[in-house]
């Protein structure tokens, strides 16, 4: 699944990016802070679904969008919009955009349009009870849940849970959290100046020794030596 997100403001591309990875993994990611950079990956990629900011230097949010579906049809066109006019959403809905967003983005009603516009085959066929516990998680990640919390919270045994879990998702429940929280993590590490011990406090770790460890041991880095690394490669 190919995913554009064009919008001029660094703050939204990275907020963009901040709920789509961790929610979506394994899908592609095309960020860009133009139309110009927008049509490279426009006339080089397959995208299934674009999220376009309405005002933009040179071409706007509008007018990139009738490209896309024009070279694209098959292309889902979200606009963004800090405006709350309507008519802005009704030459959106004119010219074959599937969904209108205003912002600030919510992430709830983001991953929402999401599901609503990706065709089956990109969803992974879980179960009401997986779907639930993921959903469960991404709401929950900032407090210190347990497996315990997460049955309860939807309404099933631990070991049910588990098991289902582990046999759909081919990981355990508490590791599928800990990549989560570190996905948000590293969002926290390039995008703030918090400290990292803010920083685990904030995604639900009680300590610092611990994330630093379940960090390092999905990147292969610690969270200092990750923030260091993308400042300078920035």
């Amino acid at each position: 699944m190919n995913i554009l997100c064009v919008d001029d403001e660094p703050i939204v591309i990275e907020q963009l990016e901040f709920i789509l990875k961790p929610a979506f993994p394994s899908w592609n990611l095309f960020l860009a802070n133009d139309s110009i950079q927008a049509k490279s990956f426009m006339n080089s990629t397959y995208l299934h679904l674009a999220f376009l900011d309405i005002e933009m230097p040179g071409k706007s949010g509008l007018e990139l969008a009738k490209d896309i579906i024009s070279k694209q049809p098959h292309t889902q066109v979200v606009i963004l919009s800090a405006h709350q006019d309507f008519s802005f959403a009704q030459k959106a809905i004119q010219i074959g955009v599937k969904e209108y967003l205003t912002k600030p983005i919510i992430e709830s009603e983001l991953i929402d349009v999401v599901l609503k516009l990706t065709p089956d085959t990109f969803l992974r066929n879980y179960s009401r009870v997986v779907n639930a516990a993921i959903t469960y998680i991404q709401e929950n990640y900032r407090s210190r849940i347990s497996l315990n919390d997460i049955a309860e919270g939807i309404h099933v045994s631990p070991s049910y849970l588990s098991r289902k879990f582990s046999d759909e998702a081919k990981t355990s429940i508490m590791n599928y959290l800990n990549d989560y929280r570190i996905e948000k993590a590293k969002y926290l590490l390039t995008s703030t100046n918090e400290n990292i011990s803010e920083i685990a406090e904030q995604i639900g770790f009680n300590s610092l020794h611990y994330f630093s460890t379940q960090f390092k041991k999905k990147e292969q880095i610690t969270p200092k030596q990750f923030r260091e690394m993308t400042l300078y490669a920035n």
